[in-house]
């Protein structure tokens, strides 16, 4: 990576309350990296005090954390913002700080023959200034979790949450700054403009979660100063019913990872396959499923809003052409009821045609097509004929369908008989592939994504290696020839 000299940060001129933000941007990020420069590798201490830091900033501001999401999304359940929005990232800290001694110690690397008695290893060091950039239906969650790894790798961290959460970014802003200085992690908040000039920032490292067109564009604009990038995007990611499933718990699970934050989840189930002869009973279980889970729909305060008004209006003429189409459309809970909520119905479209919105586009909602399928070999073809998942869910008790399907389809991650369980799992690389995204974190795959693993050879005085130095020889030729039956 060439000096920091040599990548200048443009200036912004103007007197506009949006160009002040973006100058104040700038400044915040010069900081940073002078931070970084005076201070290139902190001390496992003082990287297990961030953490900590961390840690103890969501645990004292659980109760405002939680106020804040509720009021951006209208309606969100208690349980869902303490697991997705608190648990999840103190989890985060704590893996981080429990593995820290491990994941900095420098890894030895076996060294091969004709290069001994040379060792070798990998020293991981910080890459400087980490920018992540989280969106606005995990708000928390998904500034924080990226935010702990990197802090663990020893990076500055500089995060812009999304304008669509404005009451968390707003708190989230004030209680970084008050856990934390600023030139070790900050929060910075503002409007589309303010995005862009972040996202062209010349950053160590820029995380963006979000939809593939913004993704990018943010690819696009790193691209220009050669940022490395890890994109965490999303894409319709399928579930599999094999006839070997037991029904009834496979149905429960989708409605879970599909009614969890009322679908708005990049890896909740976009669409269901199902086999021909069970697509009613498929159905019906999961509707069944969907009544158990949110037994007064209309009413709990445990089903989640859509988070803006833009959003409904999408999500709702999905269901209008569905029903228009003819499809059959089974809603648990009463639009008349939900829409003054901001909210929808769990819907589910039975068969529906594959030119609707709703079979073309990530639906992110609480709307859920099943398709009947009438083999597996047709199952991994549907899937395969459409952009790489971010997410794939296998139902069945067969394990050589399973074994055969996994092997078929190529998915960002994995959940066989659940959803949405293989992101929690911290100690497994979350990322996605092809158009569902570009990286990973989590557990040491975050470490790693946020560090550079150096790599060191410390050459030895007993070293054969002069012997092919010129002026060349015949003794040369023949240093040559054996090199070339013990490589």
């Amino acid at each position: 990576m060439a000096p920091y000299s040599s990548r200048p940060i443009p200036e912004s001129t103007g007197a506009s309350e949006s160009n002040k933000k973006v100058d104040a941007l700038h400044g915040l990020f010069q900081r940073q990296r002078q931070a970084y420069q005076s201070e290139p590798y902190p001390t496992y201490e003082q990287r297990t005090a961030w953490l900590n830091a961390l840690e103890a900033m969501l645990d004292r501001n659980e109760d405002r954390l939680i106020a804040a999401v509720t009021e951006d999304f209208g309606a969100r359940g208690t349980v869902e913002n303490l697991v997705a929005e608190i648990v999840m990232p103190i989890g985060a800290a704590k893996s981080a700080r429990k593995s820290l001694r491990r994941w900095m110690k420098p890894k030895s690397v076996s060294t091969p023959l004709y290069l001994l008695p040379g060792k070798s290893r990998l020293e991981p060091q910080p890459l400087g200034v980490v920018g992540i950039i989280s969106p606005w239906n995990y708000p928390v969650q998904l500034a924080l979790v990226p935010a702990a790894a990197a802090l663990a790798a020893g990076n500055r961290v500089l995060i812009k949450p999304s304008e669509l959460s404005p009451h968390t970014s707003a708190v989230m802003r004030e209680i970084v700054a008050d856990a934390f200085d600023e030139t070790v992690m900050s929060v910075a908040t503002g409007g589309v403009e303010l995005g862009q000039a972040f996202s062209t920032l010349p950053f160590d490292h820029l995380l963006f979660t979000g939809s593939t067109a913004v993704g990018q564009k943010v690819y696009e604009a790193a691209a220009k100063n050669l940022t490395p990038v890890t994109l965490e995007l999303g894409g319709k990611s399928p579930a599999i019913i094999d006839k070997s499933a037991d029904l009834a718990r496979a149905a429960k699970s989708i409605a879970y990872g599909n009614g969890f934050n009322a679908g708005q989840t990049c890896i909740a189930p976009d669409y269901v396959l199902t086999p021909e002869p069970l697509l009613r009973q498929t159905a019906a279980a999961i509707a069944d499923a969907a009544r158990a889970l949110y037994p007064e729909i209309d009413k709990t305060p445990d089903y989640t809003a859509i988070i803006s008004d833009r959003h409904f209006a999408r999500l709702k003429s999905m269901v209008e052409e569905a029903k228009a189409s003819g499809a059959e459309v089974i809603e648990v809970g009463s639009a008349n009821a939900l829409h003054p909520q901001r909210k929808l119905p769990f819907t589910i479209v039975v068969d529906p045609k594959p030119d609707l919105g709703l079979m073309q586009e990530e639906i992110f909602g609480p709307i859920l097509p099943i398709l009947p399928i009438p083999s597996l070999d047709a199952a991994i073809s549907h899937v395969n004929k459409g952009e790489r998942p971010l997410a794939f869910y296998w139902f069945g008790e067969d394990s050589k369908k399973r074994d055969f399907v996994l092997k078929q389809t190529t998915a960002g991650g994995v959940t066989i008989n659940d959803t949405l369980v293989h992101y929690s799992q911290e100690r497994l690389p979350f990322g996605g592939v092809g158009k569902s995204g570009i990286g990973a974190y989590h557990g040491d795959a975050g470490f790693e994504t946020f560090s550079h693993m150096k790599p060191v050879f410390q050459q030895s005085r007993f070293a054969s290696s002069g012997g092919l130095f010129p002026p060349y020889t015949d003794k040369t030729t023949k240093l040559i020839s054996i090199l070339r039956k013990i490589i």
